[in-house]
């Protein structure tokens, strides 16, 4: 892994070490993903890479706005103009983490984004990295069909652009200021010359929409911006949205924090005090050792506390491996978190067989307790680390509270996951229904007994 990342720093030009989609870097040279994010974390954590946070667009993919760290995120709603539309962001599929190598290490031309030719700057700066983009040459190609004109405007400068417009739905859009104005043209053709001025400024003001004619326009560009802009005349038709439409997984700030390896080097660096992140779906895992007093009575202080710590070493990596993350611990217990109810449940049904491993080995009065629940939530920093507040984490800790047994206790939501059935029949085990009033929860709630 290493020698594959000082390769890429060394080797790769300057557009690959841009916002690098580190589950693409580990698709490209067969790591597994999780190994991946940790190299990547710890060789940002050495200084090789910048990490941003960046808030995406989910129709166009299209970066609203990037942040260097979550500290700085503070948006309650995002608006992307070439959508024409708002979003409220959220951290699970709308906020993607990428890594950008140190000008310190190797200076490339996103350092300096201003310098970027018009088309480099539009698919490194503006885009994100789950696009995927053709190669070079398809892409220039797609480019000559659908882009009526494009033009590079220093900051203050004035241009006069002569278009022959089709019968179409046009786009002028600029990356740089976010700015679009929509242009609808319909109708009869006409030979008489119409007028449009479009002024880029730094106020992001609604998205336009004009008619027009099919016929000649004099379109007028002119840049109060304050920088260079690039504004580009757009047929927004299907092979715009084709080009677009090709997706691949990104990291997105939900896996990040749901990562042990970031757990573990950022801890309280993640949030400041008094910031409240939305996430709308999260997987709780709530594990409690039941029997500890009486292994401590039984064999000892030392021994017990020997046994004791082997469960948690070995609650702790089944947990990573599965892709979560140890949140914290209150005593025996533990809060863990995961992307997805899939690997929460492949985990406790892990950590349930490791038990096993372990009463064997003199730890027999242990019996490990564990609940699973999925639901929204608010990523919060409390006695200086990162957290978890709502309901779903009120349920997940009263759904672990009624396991008296070896059995797992899951709600509907953990169930209604399309990998939970075969991973229970793949167990040999199986669900059992049952209804259940959870202590401070309003009404009953179907919950799951695994066994």
């Amino acid at each position: 892994m290493a020698a594959a990342i000082e390769a890429l720093v060394q080797q790769a030009p300057d557009h690959q070490l841009n916002r690098i989609n580190v589950l693409e870097f580990a698709r490209e040279h067969g790591f597994g993903e999780e190994q991946a994010i940790g190299a990547f974390l710890h060789a940002t954590r050495l200084g090789l890479f910048d990490m941003s946070w960046n808030v995406l667009c989910p129709g166009c993919g299209g970066v609203l706005d990037t942040n260097a760290s979550l500290k700085t995120f503070t948006h309650d709603t995002c608006h992307c103009a070439l959508c024409a539309a708002g979003y409220e962001p959220s951290l699970d599929e709308t906020v993607e983490v990428s890594f950008t190598v140190s000008p310190r290490v190797r200076r490339i031309g996103a350092h300096d984004p201003d310098t970027l030719p018009i088309w480099d700057y539009t698919r490194q700066v503006f885009w994100s990295s789950g696009i995927a983009f053709p190669d070079d040459a398809t892409f220039k190609a797609a480019l000559d069909r659908i882009v009526l004109d494009a033009v590079e405007l220093a900051a203050g400068e004035k241009i006069i652009l002569s278009l022959q417009l089709p019968e179409a739905f046009l786009i002028v859009f600029d990356p740089v200021t976010h700015a679009a104005q929509f242009l609808t043209v319909k109708g009869e053709a006409t030979d008489e010359r119409q007028q449009l001025t479009l002024v880029f400024n730094n106020v992001r003001a609604p998205t336009g929409t004009m008619e027009l004619r099919p016929g000649p326009l004099r379109l007028t560009l002119d840049n109060r911006a304050g920088r260079r802009v690039l504004p580009a005349v757009w047929i927004a038709g299907d092979e715009l949205h084709d080009l677009l439409g090709h997706r691949r997984p990104f990291l997105t700030a939900k896996r990040l924090l749901t990562n042990q390896t970031f757990h573990d080097i950022y801890r309280a660096d993640t949030l400041d005090i008094d910031q409240r992140l939305k996430l709308t779906s999260l997987t709780f895992l709530f594990t409690d050792l039941k029997g500890s007093t009486a292994l401590y009575d039984r064999v000892g202080d030392l021994v017990a506390y020997d046994l004791v710590k082997a469960h948690f070493s070995l609650i702790t990596t089944i947990v990573a491996e599965e892709t979560g993350c140890v949140v914290k611990t209150i005593g025996d217990a533990i809060m863990a978190t995961f992307p997805s109810p899939d690997r929460a449940l492949a985990a406790a049904l892990r950590m349930r067989e490791a038990m096993r491993t372990l009463a064997d080995g003199g730890a027999d009065d242990l019996i490990l307790k564990i609940g699973l629940h999925e639901g929204p939530c608010l990523a919060v920093t409390l006695n200086d680390r990162l957290d978890y507040f709502g309901q779903t984490v009120n349920i997940a800790a009263r759904v672990q509270g009624l396991a008296m047994s070896r059995a797992i206790f899951a709600t509907e939501t953990i169930l209604g996951h399309p990998e939970a059935p075969q991973l229970i029949a793949g167990a040999g085990l199986s669900a059992a229904p049952q209804r259940h009033a959870l202590r401070g929860i309003p009404g009953e709630l179907t919950v799951y007994e695994i066994a």
